[in-house]
């Protein structure tokens, strides 16, 4: 049992059995077996935007199959698709909203395999992670649709697959609080920036 991040070798690959056997306070990512630290307790200004986000696509899914899920939710992706076992699966992460249309990939644990679509919230600490490693990532396992808000800017980026399973962005320039984003999932959503990125 590993009490302390501390007794991790941070230059080591762990697999998702041996993240389940940690039991320390510190909240951690498994990106392809490496060890990645979470940023400190998010400042206000995420927390306000991500429970805005949150509370606009959960009222929007009351009455359909779709479910949302905020931080902390272990989304475990087994890379290359089709590994199934915690002993090889190598990469647990955790989105700032999951939203999931198969209920099959749900369990107790969190889900088991791609979101339909992920919004990551930048900070600081997790700028660079969340536009490279994480975009790699989930291109990769095949998340539809990744959202990536700026809360100090007010401006949000939307990729989405395309037919050659790549992210394109959905328009060159970011969406600001003086418009409303367009989900690809859900052609008649749209989201009002303006509750979101609050004054």
């Amino acid at each position: 049992m590993i009490t302390d991040i501390n007794q991790l070798d941070l230059s080591k690959r762990y697999t998702y059995a041996e993240y389940l056997n940690w039991q320390f306070d510190e909240v951690v990512e498994l990106i392809r077996g490496k060890v990645f630290r979470m940023s400190p307790s998010p400042s206000t200004s995420h927390q306000r935007l991500s429970g805005n986000l949150f509370r606009l696509i959960a009222n929007y899914l009351v009455g359909k199959p779709c479910q949302v899920f905020a931080a902390l939710f272990d989304v475990r992706l087994p890379l290359p698709p089709g590994r199934q076992t915690s002993d090889q699966i190598d990469t647990v992460v955790q989105p700032d909203i999951s939203i999931i249309c198969d209920s099959a990939k749900i369990d107790e644990r969190g889900c088991q395999g791609a979101p339909d679509w992920i919004v990551e919230i930048l900070s600081k600490g997790t700028a660079s992670k969340d536009l490279t490693e994480k975009y790699q990532l989930y291109e990769h396992a095949g998340v539809r649709e990744y959202w990536v808000a700026h809360p100090h800017e007010g401006t949000l980026l939307i990729y989405r697959l395309n037919e050659n399973g790549r992210y394109q962005l959905l328009r060159q320039t970011p969406f600001t609080r003086e418009e409303k984003a367009p989900s690809g999932i859900f052609p008649e959503f749209k989201v009002d920036l303006a509750e979101v990125f609050e004054e």
